[in-house]
């Protein structure tokens, strides 16, 4: 099995597009959760989101998505100084769920309103979660193997795991991996209806939480071997040295109440490391600031590392739940924790729950000399995925 590495991250979030602003806004707690431009939020419950700035770079032709996902991977590549023929053979694994949704519905609506629609249907060809990849093979020269994943709020966690087996099984020596979602009319209606979205910005490991932000973005990563990138003398940020992935088989949107799925996801990650969980400093938590969820989650903490020495933290409580970004966002805040040996904090986070027995590193930044941490994604379902990233090179 061959030893996979970082070596390049991007990033467009709602602090706006790229890496620096995205560590920046992250190190400084700032929270991007307000009130919502994109689509229509009269008479919901929430009205509020974490939209990404502005409007994306790129050919007005593609989706809102589409722009993202290619900003963000277009700048992991340079970021990796790698070029054309280096992504002759390279693997794409792309993490989606709405798709061009965004487009498709504001097609569907014009006609709904106004009685009669643009004869042009490609907003409606473009929706699909498996367009990105193919924008973003085409756009970028990706020629090796390509994937797309869908597995709710966890796909872009996935999509990390899958490349990374990609590279340790000896099939490509290069992978781009990660996730890009942008908000949308379905999501926002969705979620309010399951009456999961706090009216105020997240909460997470609050007592006083009452549920989740939506956000948008894109996050894109570079994984080679390890051979690789020591023959081409790259920087080398992190190694993903473990990954693990679980299914709880319990219900459509509930996490298992034990948190079972989650300790085998996370112990399989240990496992393939060979880590042993004293060894784990971080953990950047999935953490949607929904009480059931969050609670969960602490007890599967808990029950893997025991209570008290792990410092945890959510990046959700600053720019939202980003879907099927969620997963590629969050690896790339906690490589970048350890890159710089400072965790980003839990914002909004004013009164600790008794239930969550770790320091969540409330409202400001804490320094500390990481060597190892972790990135859970939870999606719907159950679909459970845990990240386990060693500073350097393992």
């Amino acid at each position: 099995m061959k030893s996979v590495v970082i070596t390049g991250l991007g990033a467009v979030s709602p602090y706006g597009a790229g890496l620096v602003a995205y560590w920046k806004g992250l190190a400084a707690g700032v929270c991007t959760i307000r009130d919502l431009t994109l689509i229509e939020t009269e008479g919901f419950r929430c009205r509020i989101g974490a939209e990404v700035p502005g409007t994306p770079a790129g050919s007005a032709r593609r989706t809102r998505a589409d722009r993202l996902a290619i900003a963000a991977a277009a700048e992991a590549l340079a970021d990796a100084g790698l070029g054309a023929r280096d992504c002759r053979a390279a693997a794409l694994v792309v993490g989606a769920v709405g798709g061009g949704m965004l487009e498709a519905e504001a097609w569907y609506w014009r006609g709904a309103r106004e009685g009669a629609r643009p004869a042009s249907v490609r907003a409606v060809r473009a929706m699909l979660p498996s367009a990105h990849a193919e924008t973003l093979s085409s756009r970028l020269g990706l020629g090796g193997p390509r994937h797309t994943v869908v597995t709710a709020c966890s796909s872009g966690a996935v999509a990390l795991a899958e490349a990374a087996e990609l590279i340790a099984d000896g099939v490509v020596d290069v992978a781009v991996a990660g996730g890009v979602d942008a908000i949308t009319r379905i999501c926002f209606m969705g979620f309010n209806a399951l009456k999961i979205l706090d009216p105020a910005p997240c909460r997470p490991f609050d007592q006083e939480r009452r549920g989740m932000s939506i956000g948008e973005g894109a996050g894109f990563l570079v994984l080679e071997s390890q051979a690789r990138a020591r023959a081409r003398r790259a920087r080398v940020y992190a190694t993903l040295a473990g990954h693990g992935m679980t299914t709880d088989a319990f219900h459509v949107t509930a996490p298992e109440p034990e948190g079972d799925g989650m300790v085998r996801a996370m112990t399989a990650a240990l496992r393939v490391a060979g880590a042993a969980p004293a060894e784990v400093q971080y953990a950047n938590a999935h953490g949607t600031g929904t009480p059931q969820n969050d609670r969960i989650e602490a007890r599967a903490l808990a029950r893997v590392f025991g209570e008290g020495g792990l410092l945890v933290s959510s990046a959700k409580s600053m720019i939202g739940h980003t879907m099927a970004a969620a997963g590629s966002l969050e690896a790339i805040a906690t490589v970048l924790a350890l890159e710089h040996g400072v965790v980003p904090p839990t914002a909004n986070l004013v009164t600790p729950d008794g239930d969550v027995p770790f320091d969540c590193v409330p409202r400001v930044s804490r320094a500390a000399p990481l060597t190892c941490a972790i990135s859970n994604s939870f999606g719907f379902g159950g679909q459970n995925v845990t990240l386990l990233f060693r500073r350097g090179v393992a």
